[in-house]
């Protein structure tokens, strides 16, 4: 029997290789790691173990498929409690690429290392259930601990890339990076500094701030400093002028879809930069209903996301609205940088609806006087209603 590993090169799925074969009884043991945008060094070391460990490997390149996702997260203003949903949205594109293999190989079931208590393996198997095949999850179905993973590696001569120390559970890609496990899970504890790898700290950050233009087209960014460049370049060097400047950490305490509130910490220095001026640029040029009604979109948009929906119906319905607002969402926004704040400070746009003759103190533009009728009946029903009360009273 034949069975496709979703292999990221890190303990749970090192882990679940010998496992499949001894618990499980597959004969053959295939890995697969998906480039999202993750360190060069980490994609090598997952290739390197998936040759050693497994019967068969394959690496396969995905990150201009998961920019193109990241460019639609722009657009939506990506955004679920607070998380820039780097992780869940690159998992329903692993999983696709998972499943291409698969189905080349001829496996009889699809395996994963996610735990019982996440969310990877919904999104994951959401996937793979579409396409019929039987989902294989050691870590939940032996209800592991990462205390006896780290002792049954080490029995079968697996290298072990964490340790009781510092058994921190790292997620990385082009996107976001986060860190939970060990002492992180104590919504008390203070995250040490070592855990950073993307952000200076803000009290180590340059004294200086730093202003950054950011160019937009149809709410895609497109340059940085005027100099155009694509996707994963603007990315990956917003990521790093950023973080430098101690932008983009969030600590915070999240809201599983099982239910169980955990503590994350995150480091995006580019995405809270994209986010934030692309959502500076939108209120420059839609208009306040249009503004107001695609929050609501957007929180249906980022749930679908996080959750791992993104097969839903609903999902396509709301991307073709929220396209249909970015006609409009270009020019650029300046941000400037300091201290781990990122702040819109200059906006642009040829289709901006702001009217400086109109709400100048300094120029007529408009008759004032016409204010005075609408100044009569704002607020009407309120004040009858008041009235009505204190007359009761």
């Amino acid at each position: 029997m034949k069975v496709v590993l979703s292999y990221s090169g890190g303990l749970d799925t090192t882990v679940c290789i010998p496992l499949l074969k001894e618990k499980y009884g597959f004969d053959e043991v295939i890995t697969v790691t998906v480039d999202i945008g993750q360190p060069r060094e980490d994609v090598e070391v997952a290739e390197e173990k998936g040759n050693r460990y497994a019967d068969k490997h394959y690496t396969i390149d995905a990150r201009e498929e998961y920019v193109k996702a990241l460019f639609q997260l722009i657009k939506a203003n990506g955004d679920y409690e607070g998380y820039v949903l780097g992780t869940a949205l690159a998992r329903p594109i692993i999983a696709e690429k998972i499943v291409e293999v698969a189905k080349k190989e001829n496996a009889n079931a699809i395996a994963h290392g996610c735990t019982g208590k996440g969310n990877d393996q919904l999104r994951f198997e959401n996937v793979f259930h579409q396409y019929g095949f039987k989902v294989i999850a050691p870590m939940r179905e032996l209800n592991l601990t990462r205390e006896w993973e780290i002792e049954y590696a080490k029995k079968h001569g697996i290298d072990v890339p964490v340790t009781k120390e510092k058994p921190y559970s790292i997620d990385e890609n082009l996107w976001s990076r986060s860190v939970e496990g060990g002492k992180l899970e104590d919504p008390s504890y203070i995250p040490p500094e070592e855990i950073y790898e993307w952000t200076t700290s803000p009290e180590k950050a340059p004294e200086k701030p730093e202003i950054v233009e950011i160019g937009f087209e149809k709410g895609v960014p497109i340059s940085i400093n005027g100099e155009k460049m694509n996707g994963l370049e603007l990315i990956e060097k917003l990521n790093e002028i950023a973080g430098k400047h101690g932008v983009g950490r969030t600590d915070m305490v999240e809201d599983r879809v099982l239910g169980f509130k955990a503590r994350e910490n995150y480091e995006h220095p580019a995405a809270t930069v994209l986010i934030t001026a692309h959502r500076d640029l939108e209120k420059l040029v839609l208009s306040r209903r249009e503004i107001k009604f695609k929050a609501i979109v957007e929180q249906e948009w980022a749930e679908l996301v996080y959750y791992g929906l993104t097969n839903d119906p609903l999902f396509d319905d709301l991307n073709a609205f929220i396209d249909s607002t970015q006609e409009r969402v270009s020019g650029w926004v300046k941000v400037k940088l300091f201290k781990g704040n990122a702040m819109p400070v200059a906006r642009y746009s040829p289709y901006s609806l702001y009217r400086e003759d109109l709400v100048s103190f300094d120029k007529k533009g408009i008759d004032q006087r016409y204010a005075e009728g609408y100044s009569v009946f704002h607020g009407l029903q309120g004040r009858i209603y008041r009235t009505m009360i204190n007359r009761e009273s």
